[in-house]
Formats: C-alpha cells, sequence, structure tokens
C-alpha cells in the first residue's frame, strides 16, 4: 500500500479556492489560443470588484498567459486563497508610492513589455534576453502560496511561474558562483517613488544564496490567478520565496547577477537595524516596528500565531543549520 506524507503546506483541494472561482475557463483558452496566434491586443479583464485587473492593453503586452498554466498539487497552503481584487489593490511597492492602496492606480501607464533581462557574471555566457522569449523555455506552472509581510499581515496567492532552479540551471552559473543579485527597473519617469522618494538606494535589488535560489519552493513568477502578473504586483517578472518576508520578493527583475560574494540588499542598506540579508519569517526575532509573534489576514483581519520560516519550516531549516 502507498501511504502519502502531506507536506505542511498541503490541505485538502476541496478548501482551496476553485480555479473557475476566479477564472473564466473558457475566456481562458480563448484568449490563449489569441496569444499562440499573434498576441492579445485591446482586451482588459474585470475583477470582482469591477476594476480592471491589470493594465489598459499596450501593443504587444498579453492581458492572459500564451498557456495554460497547470496546478501543481504539491504546492498549497492552510488558508483559504485572497481575493484576486485584494491581492491586485493592496501592494507594497515603494517605487510607485508608499501609499498601498494607491499602487495600482500610479502603475497603469507602467510599460512593462517590452521587457530586456540581463544574466551577467560568473556565468558560462552572459546574455540577454525578452523576458517573452524567456518564458516560452520554462514549463509554467501554478502554485499556491502564503506570502507573509514583515508588517504582520499575510495573503495567500496562486502565483504562476518557473521555478528558478530551471532558471539557474539555463543561466549555467561557474561552479564558485555562491550568491544571485537580482536587480529591478529605474525608471523615474514613469515611477514617481523613484522620483520622489531619492534618499533610497534606487534601483531596487535584492540577493539570494544558490542554495536559497535552487530550493524547490524559489518560484520566479509570471503571473497569479491565471492571468499575466499586474504591473502592482511586479510585472512581467517577480521572485516569489514564500519562507521569507515579502519585501525579499523583487518585483519588475531586470538582472540576475551570479557572484562568489554577498550581495548587499535594498532594505539592509537603507535601515540596516530593521533588516538583514536572511530576512526569514521568524516569530522569535521582533522588528522594531511590528511585532512578529502574531499575523493577521489582510482580507479578513482574522489573528493567528505567526509560524516559523511562515509555515515551510520542515522544508527550509536545512538551509539555515
Amino acid at each position: 500500500m502507498l501511504i502519502k506524507i502531506p507536506k505542511g503546506w498541503e490541505i485538502p483541494e476541496r478548501e482551496v479556492t476553485p480555479e473557475n472561482v476566479y477564472l473564466d475557463r473558457r475566456r481562458f483558452l480563448a484568449g490563449a489560443s489569441a496569444a499562440a496566434v499573434g498576441g492579445i491586443s485591446g482586451l482588459v479583464l474585470a475583477s470582482d470588484s469591477g476594476r480592471p485587473v491589470g493594465l489598459p492593453s499596450q501593443k504587444g503586452r498579453p492581458e492572459l498567459l500564451p498557456m495554460g498554466a497547470p496546478r501543481n498539487p504539491e504546492y498549497k497552503a492552510d488558508y483559504p486563497a485572497t481575493a484576486e481584487h485584494v491581492a491586485t489593490s493592496f501592494n507594497n511597492y515603494y517605487e510607485f508610492t508608499e501609499g498601498k492602496t494607491q499602487v495600482w492606480k500610479l502603475a497603469e501607464k507602467f510599460e512593462s513589455r517590452p521587457w530586456e533581462i540581463t544574466i551577467t557574471g560568473l556565468v558560462e555566457r552572459p546574455r540577454k534576453i525578452d523576458v517573452d522569449e524567456l518564458i516560452q523555455q520554462m514549463a509554467l506552472e501554478e502554485r499556491v502560496y502564503r506570502l507573509r509581510c514583515v508588517e504582520a499581515w499575510f495573503m495567500v496567492i496562486p502565483w504562476v511561474g518557473f521555478p528558478m532552479k530551471k532558471f539557474v540551471e539555463w543561466c549555467a552559473p561557474k561552479p564558485e558562483a555562491r550568491y544571485v543579485r537580482l536587480v529591478s527597473f529605474y525608471r523615474p519617469s514613469q515611477a514617481e517613488g523613484q522620483r520622489v522618494a531619492t534618499w533610497y538606494p534606487w534601483p531596487y535589488h535584492e540577493a539570494l544564496t544558490l542554495a536559497e535560489a535552487t530550493h524547490e519552493l524559489t518560484l520566479l513568477s509570471v503571473g497569479m490567478y491565471g492571468k499575466t502578473l499586474p504591473n502592482q504586483n511586479g510585472a512581467p517578472l517577480r521572485l516569489i520565496v514564500p519562507w521569507k518576508y515579502g519585501f525579499k520578493s523583487i518585483k519588475g527583475i531586470t538582472r540576475f547577477e551570479f557572484t562568489d560574494q554577498q550581495p548587499a540588499t535594498f532594505w539592509n542598506t537603507a535601515v540596516p537595524a530593521e533588516y538583514d540579508f536572511v530576512a526569514n519569517v521568524d516569530p522569535a526575532k521582533p522588528h522594531p516596528r511590528w511585532s512578529q509573534a502574531a499575523e493577521h489576514a489582510i482580507e479578513t483581519g482574522e489573528v493567528a500565531p505567526t509560524r516559523v520560516y511562515n509555515g515551510y519550516e520542515k522544508y527550509v531549516a536545512r538551509l539555515y543549520r
């Protein structure tokens, strides 16, 4: 008899928000077929709040992912998925503003296509590639993860993307590489926060050890709720490391640099007394402004004790021994 031992992030499928609640499958497949033929233009999707999700269409920018991404049943959360309109209208994205409920509006005209990704540093072949060309080379899947902010709130989001391990293998880092540095965009003309908040060390930059980057949980996301990432959530490419605080999940990535030295990170540079390099969710390590002992669901306000590594302890604790 085969006995399956469930992982800590798993719950019965019936408790995860069904796909048809947040995605009109028929429209998705029709849109995906159109994208495969020649791209989608002029389509705006509406959330259940009645507000458009994502950007007004731009020439060459797909509103839907170019193919259906199957849900990976190994990756689930222990809490119902956050409503799409909540996850796309409450965002931490200082490049645009510190006001979380205003980000989506300020990001509407941000140009996330075309978008070039640079791979550099200790790799066998430094290169540049368009993000859509990169997506075509990776097998997309959907994973349901908890997203925990250092401000002590959390969401549960069905992300669409590809394992960063596969991307790292594709980059072919040299044996001496030990870290990967990730850099976001710098466009003050399109991102008001970069133009106004000049005291921050723009562009946003983060880093992982190669062991973290190639861990099975680490995801490079290009979509959510079955759709292409909206600008306010990090289009066209963002990082997801669910056992760390949300600020580690850098948005709008333009550059991956492989190095043998630990890179500086944005918040550790800006406020070193409050943020360290590792930034793992830890209820026993208080933040000067936000207690980490408890957390609340951003949609319902429900409060619960914070769990070490955001509930993924069994799977990532070995990285830090």
